[in-house]
């Protein structure tokens, strides 16, 4: 009986790696690619407007999320009558917190421009990740979600858990600074919906900053190509 249990272990363990080994890192972007609506419903998105709850701190704060493909990105959020602003463009990258200290729009270090500046990009990271100059290597499996590392021209590393069967993201982990130190930032996204275009995107994201910290962010609503002003994301003066 012992010996057949282990037999039946290692006919599974030989399954698992036939099943990994099929599938390279490219194929299972691919597929990734393909879930979230596929090159041609990603490629008719031209702008995103989002209007969000983000709950921190033990109270809801309202925030809009505004990017144009390949432009800009730029997030606004209320907390308790302070305007928190994050942007983000193809040239460089702003902030306003005053709850860190820059009451005025300050520009990003390079590092944490370069760290979150795929966020201008409908898509995703991944999506059409050789032309950016990225480099994306699978990792192996994590439970039932694939574990996928993408490297970015400029060196930056995020490690992607994309489901088995859905093939969409559920979590993201990446280097980040919280009070000054490093942290693991884990974000975490489910309750995916298809737009009327084709394109699914995630309407519930959990945020955690290596544990000191987090925050959730309910998506309320969404307007695909909505008419926005490049303007906006220029930094104030």
């Amino acid at each position: 009986m012992k010996n057949f249990i282990q037999g039946i272990l290692v006919v599974s363990a030989l399954a698992s790696a036939v099943s990994l080994s099929a599938q390279t890192a490219g194929e299972i972007v691919s597929k990734h690619v393909a879930a979230i609506g596929g090159k041609d419903a990603i490629s008719q998105v031209k702008s995103v407007y989002m209007e969000t709850s983000i709950t921190m701190m033990g109270g809801e704060n309202p925030s809009t999320t505004t990017i144009v493909n390949g432009v800009g990105y730029k997030s606004e959020t209320d907390f308790n009558g302070t305007k928190i602003v994050q942007c983000y463009t193809d040239k460089g990258g702003w902030t306003i917190n005053p709850m860190a200290g820059a009451a005025t729009a300050t520009p990003m270090p390079d590092d944490v421009y370069n760290a979150g500046k795929a966020q201008i990009n409908i898509g995703g990271a991944l999506y059409d990740y050789a032309a950016k100059g990225s480099k994306v290597e699978l990792l192996g499996k994590d439970g039932g979600a694939y574990k996928i590392k993408l490297t970015s021209k400029e060196n930056v590393e995020a490690v992607y858990l994309i489901d088995s069967t859905s093939y969409l993201i559920t979590s993201v982990t990446s280097k980040g600074k919280m009070q000054d130190q490093d942290v693991d930032i884990t974000t975490k996204y489910s309750d995916y919906r298809k737009t009327e275009l084709g394109y699914v995107i995630p309407y519930a994201i959990d945020v955690d900053f290596g544990g000191q910290f987090g925050l959730t962010i309910a998506v309320k609503k969404v307007e695909l190509n909505k008419t926005i002003d490049p303007a906006i994301f220029a930094m104030p003066k």
